[in-house]
């Protein structure tokens, strides 16, 4: 099942003194002292995230990571970055802290999501899924919150409700990514075979790809 997770794909992420990261806390209680919900994003800055962006999306989190350390995490889009990157390099309960942070004081959609993907990581199932939920209703629009929360709801058995929120992450990422075989195990878990045939007809999904999805919807099943 995890080769069609979403992982945390770049997010959407300066100049002064380096930052020096706020010491851990184990509770997950609190802001991080230098949180900030400033959404503008600096054309200098913007520079520094692009760096980041492409070290995250060559799998590169360590170096992706020092790089958004070497400056201010001044944007919301800095601090979405950074509690990705402390996940994807296995620091999770700092990244739970600063996702409760983006939730608490800047009541974001993307700090929903990334709570949801980080307590997944947890294995907090049923927390997860009511984050993912939370982060589909503030960001509907959003294909990669739509396909993770499908995902989920895969998990706990909810396939109808999972087939829905990822035909609708299929047609807005116009059929890009790993929605295509999360959509196809709906699919197949519902016995939807007009779904099937949309598939193939609407976004040339292929036999290979549907012998995999078969695989997928079988380990589904063993787990129910």
């Amino acid at each position: 099942m995890r080769a069609f997770i979403v992982g945390f794909t770049a997010a959407l992420l300066a100049t002064g003194c380096a930052y020096q990261p706020p010491p851990p806390d184990n509770l997950n209680t609190g802001a991080p002292e230098n949180l900030t919900c400033n959404a503008k994003i600096q054309p200098e800055e913007q520079v520094q995230l692009d760096r980041v962006d492409t070290l995250m999306a060559r799998e590169h989190n360590h170096a992706a990571l020092a790089q958004l350390e070497a400056r201010p995490l001044s944007t919301v889009d800095h601090w979405v970055r950074y509690g990705q990157l402390k996940a994807s390099t296995g620091r999770l309960d700092e990244a739970e802290r600063i996702f409760r942070g983006l939730v608490r004081e800047c009541e974001s959609g993307r700090g929903h999501h990334g709570l949801g993907m980080v307590l997944l990581k947890k294995n907090e199932v049923m927390a997860a899924l009511d984050q993912l939920e939370q982060a589909r209703r503030a960001t509907p629009a959003s294909a990669q919150v739509r396909n993770d929360y499908g995902y989920v709801l895969l998990m706990v058995g909810e396939y109808q409700d999972a087939a829905y929120e990822l035909r609708t992450a299929m047609e807005l990422g116009d059929g890009q990514g790993p929605v295509r075989q999360n959509l196809a195990v709906a699919y197949l878990l519902t016995e939807n075979w007009a779904g099937l045939q949309w598939m193939t007809q609407e976004y040339d999904f292929d036999g290979e790809e549907r012998a995999y999805a078969e695989r997928l919807a079988a380990t589904f099943r063993s787990v129910q």
